[in-house]
């Protein structure tokens, strides 16, 4: 239990951060002047104040930060954030006189963080504006990582700052230093997000959206988490030019932000482009969607225009995990929903803001596939895997092979759970996978013109519970569980 004092001396700190980012909304707030800016000012000061006394308390507590410790605070931060982030929901909700309860109010701030897009609520467009700044801008800190942004603004978290990098870090690919310091490393990916965030912003402001729902809707997008501050989504606009900024910066979202970063340093982009990972990744997103369009037009759904316009924009949405909407398409044709869910697991980069099992971990699949057809006819070739061209190391290739096991058995065991409480399969099956995917919308009862209000508190415990894990990438939380992790 030692092992825990360190590592809940950082999550003061991380507490007392996060307690401060509540001053955007308090800003937003009293600029605004809709009435409830003691709200978010009582919350910024409790969970700072906590956090303040959590730090002094376990400041004696110093210690070198290991693999393990890594672990433990990425699960402690991503169930114990949005507790302080549920708060202010509730006080807000209690203070305009509508009822929201905890599961309703952690389950949203869970979805917030960890950029699902999920949501419990309804009559978004009748809100107080700082409590959409509030729900965006929380998809907006979960997209990059908000340990990833302590390493980078905390010098005093720079001891152990590798350890913490990696246990965040998406994908199967975690130990690549872009710099010689970590702190610089994970200083160099804010700035590409930023730079991002500040064009995405510019760009819908300049589309026509009014300055807070520009800066909103950047939130969501960049971090491909698909809150909106209206119950249609990105369909209220109508609006082409809108729905092909937001493709595009989803597009540019959903890629190793790592490539961005190591092209704008050197100046040269022959890198960028050469990744495989990354041409998979716009491949199967494109291809995807215009396939979709094709299958649309085919099928009578829309004239070409579109369903070019419906299906690319929707499916890329739905498959980059961002989860916005401008049609209700579960009504197209069976195929295209469920196609577009899978999708969701798959299409987006390691290194980037989506969900999922990422690209990389399915190049490797398939050409491990290859190889062991190879092998049944050449039983004696010996062939070293490779990606790009870099050869992929064996370690690795198992540890996709676990990954992929645990993620399946997963989805089907929580999928299980919720069949038992007498929930239809397809609603059930696509609640788990699109949290455990992080995506938001399912099939069934939540599809993009209903909210996962219509569950009750027990199905929502459990697909809150899918959301972390797919945000931990499983095989961390199942770390913990083990009696070896424990050991000194």
């Amino acid at each position: 239990m030692r092992d825990l004092l360190p590592v809940l001396r950082l999550l003061g700190a991380l507490m007392v951060m996060f307690g401060l980012s509540m001053g955007l909304p308090l800003g937003v707030s009293w600029f605004t002047q809709e009435g409830i800016w003691r709200v978010w000012l009582w919350s910024l000061v409790g969970t700072v104040l906590a956090g303040a006394l959590l730090w002094s308390s376990m400041n004696r507590y110093r210690k070198e930060m290991q693999p393990r410790h890594g672990v433990i605070l990425v699960t402690l931060v991503w169930v114990c954030l949005p507790l302080c982030a549920s708060v202010p929901l509730l006080l807000a909700y209690a203070e305009i006189g509508r009822s929201l309860s905890f599961t309703h109010a952690y389950f949203e701030a869970v979805s917030g963080l960890t950029t699902s897009g999920a949501t419990v609520l309804s009559e978004l467009d009748a809100l107080p504006v700082s409590i959409n700044i509030w729900r965006t801008f929380l998809q907006w800190l979960g997209g990059m990582g908000i340990l990833i942004l302590a390493v980078a603004i905390l010098p005093l978290l720079g001891v152990g700052g590798s350890q913490m990098f990696r246990a965040e870090a998406a994908g199967p690919v975690k130990d690549t230093k872009l710099t010689p310091r970590i702190t610089g490393t994970a200083k160099g990916l804010w700035g590409v997000y930023g730079l991002f965030s500040a064009s995405c912003a510019l760009a819908f402001w300049l589309g026509g959206m009014a300055p807070l729902d520009a800066v909103m809707h950047m939130f969501t997008t960049v971090s491909l988490g698909g809150l909106s501050s209206h119950d249609a989504s990105l369909g209220f606009y109508k609006s082409p030019l809108i729905e092909g900024i937001a493709l595009v910066f989803m597009l540019l979202a959903s890629c190793n932000f790592a490539l961005y970063f190591v092209a704008m340093r050197k100046g040269n982009w022959r890198g960028f482009w050469q990744d495989p990972e990354m041409r998979a990744t716009i491949a199967v997103l494109l291809g995807s969607g215009l396939f979709v369009a094709l299958l649309l037009w085919v099928k009578g759904v829309y004239g070409p225009l579109d369903a070019l316009r419906y299906g690319v924009f929707n499916v890329v949405s739905v498959a980059t995990t961002t989860g916005f909407a401008t049609v209700d398409y579960l009504t197209w044709p069976t195929f295209a929903p469920v196609f577009m869910l899978f999708l969701s697991g798959v299409a987006t980069s390691a290194g980037s803001t989506g969900g999922g099992i990422k690209m990389v971990r399915m190049l490797i699949l398939v050409k491990q596939a290859r190889m062991e057809i190879t092998r049944l006819v050449h039983p004696r070739a010996v062939q070293p895997m490779l990606l790009g061209r870099s050869v992929v190391d064996n370690r690795m290739i198992f540890s996709v092979l676990a990954f992929m096991l645990v993620y399946g058995a997963t989805i089907i065991v929580l999928s299980m759970v919720l069949m038992l409480t007498d929930l239809d399969p397809i609603t059930a099956f696509s609640a788990i996978v699109a949290s455990v995917h992080c995506t938001g919308p399912g099939l069934g009862s939540i599809g993009p013109s209903s909210t996962y209000a219509v569950l009750d508190d027990f199905q929502i415990w459990v697909c809150t519970l899918g959301m972390l894990l797919g945000r931990l990438e499983i095989l961390s939380f199942l770390a913990l569980l083990t009696p070896s992790f424990w050991r000194r």
